[in-house]
């Protein structure tokens, strides 16, 4: 989910804004000359301002002036959470002839074997289960839209008819019975990723800006826009939610003494992390440039032209989240028949996937049917679940286990990342929850 979005509502999937507006050398001068008469020969007073600034001075004060607070933070959280994956990448096996599979088993090490699983579990399960919810309001959305587009002509269903055929399709996927055999949806849906935000991007340049396009604050209380940043600080926290199944997935890659797996799971990592770039960051940068303020949630869904390309990108997106769907879901499935067999002696199997897996699919349907907020949903779980498991979380375990020098730069960066992660986490749930109650007032199903 590739998005961008208006200074008081950043989205990615994902989500991005900037929240100063472009510079208007036109508009500055016009303003400037209007206020104040200067006579040529006046412009060079020795008692005038004070000219010491050196030309990269300039780079940088024009760079803040172009890019905004939200393009700075999404920034700053591909940094902070590049490091963290980092971390958990080398923790894996922190412990000779061990391998912590699951982040769970990481928080158990760290935390102890009491304390751990609550610490770690809950906030792994916000992240797995918000991302397949999301993905079934995205992956309706999407579909809605290209048959908008394929088919004019033909009787338009209403959004949560194609989020449960969405569901649907999960209902058989879901019966997919480890990570390997959804290799080849996973790769699909990488390829996916990458070719509709280039589309997105690419759509958005060509278009062009929009008629009075601005790229100004809405016009609303400052209690809204307050609520609103908040849930755009989870939304851009939402662009990095992978650390939850990071674990798992170094899970599948085999290790020696020789050829440990941090080598080829790093390799990995940088490659997505340089994928997520390319896909995120220009998406953010010219969707703003060419809608302002009015950017929707997703901005594929602001595009019209040409019909063909947007309908092909909007199946793409569908394409890509059906991968999704099924990698966040695998840990959870996994969890859930472990337990099943263990407490309630229930027989592994056929039955036990069919009844643990697709009362799974039911019940992110129904939330997603109920709840069809996008970027609302991003805000709420990319605070509440994203923040700890990308941000702090990691950080905090390198620091109990690793035990950095106290002040090192190493240090350092573990606690600003703590601070930031903390600082999103508490501002975005409540700024997500809070308009999920608003939407939900007016949106028809």
């Amino acid at each position: 989910m590739i998005s961008a979005s208006s200074p008081s509502k950043v989205t990615t999937t994902s989500s991005m804004t900037l929240n100063a507006s472009p510079p208007s050398c036109i508009k500055f001068l016009t303003l400037f000359y209007a206020l104040q008469e200067v006579q040529s020969e006046q412009k060079w007073v020795e008692n005038g301002p004070q000219r010491r600034a050196k030309w990269w001075y300039s780079t940088f004060h024009t760079v803040t002036a172009m890019i905004g607070a939200g393009t700075l933070m999404l920034l700053l959280s591909w940094l902070l959470t590049l490091n963290s994956m980092w971390q958990l990448i080398q923790l894996h096996e922190c412990v000779p002839g061990t391998r912590f599979d699951r982040y769970i088993d990481l928080g158990r090490h760290a935390f102890g074997a009491k304390l751990g699983p609550w610490i770690v579990l809950p906030q792994q399960l916000i992240v797995q289960v918000g991302c397949d919810i999301v993905y079934m309001v995205t992956g309706g959305k999407c579909l809605k839209k290209f048959m908008e587009i394929a088919c004019t002509n033909c009787t338009q269903l209403k959004q949560s008819y194609w989020i449960l055929i969405f569901g649907a399709i999960h209902f058989f996927l879901s019966q997919l019975p480890n990570f390997n055999s959804v290799a080849a949806v996973s790769l699909a849906a990488a390829v996916m990723s990458l070719s509709y935000s280039t589309i997105s991007w690419v759509a958005c340049l060509g278009r062009g800006r929009i008629e009075n396009v601005s790229y100004e604050h809405k016009k609303t209380s400052r209690m809204d826009l307050m609520f609103r940043v908040f849930n755009a600080l989870g939304e851009v926290s939402f662009a990095f939610a992978g650390h939850a199944v990071a674990l798992e997935i170094q899970a599948t890659i085999p290790s020696t003494p020789e050829k440990p797996s941090k080598i080829p799971m790093w390799k990995g990592a940088v490659g997505a992390y340089f994928i997520n770039a390319i896909c995120y960051f220009p998406v953010a940068l010219i969707g703003y440039w060419a809608f302002g303020r009015d950017v929707q949630d997703n901005v594929l869904m602001a595009l019209e032209r040409p019909p063909w390309l947007i309908a092909s990108a909007n199946l793409m997106v569908f394409i890509h989240v059906v991968g999704s769907y099924q990698v966040y879901a695998m840990p959870i499935f996994d969890l859930v028949e472990r337990m099943m067999t263990k407490k309630f002696n229930f027989p592994p199997g056929l039955a036990l996937r069919l009844v643990a897996r697709t009362t799974y699919v039911a019940a992110t349907l129904f939330v997603g049917v109920t709840f069809p907020f996008f970027g609302d949903l991003l805000g709420f779980f990319g605070g509440f679940g994203f923040a700890p498991t990308s941000y702090f979380l990691p950080s905090i375990m390198w620091l109990i286990i690793k035990k950095p020098k106290r002040f090192s730069m190493n240090w350092f960066i573990n606690w600003v990342s703590i601070y930031v992660g903390v600082c999103i986490m508490l501002a975005s749930t409540i700024g997500g929850l809070r308009n999920i109650a608003a939407d939900a007032s007016t949106y028809i199903y």
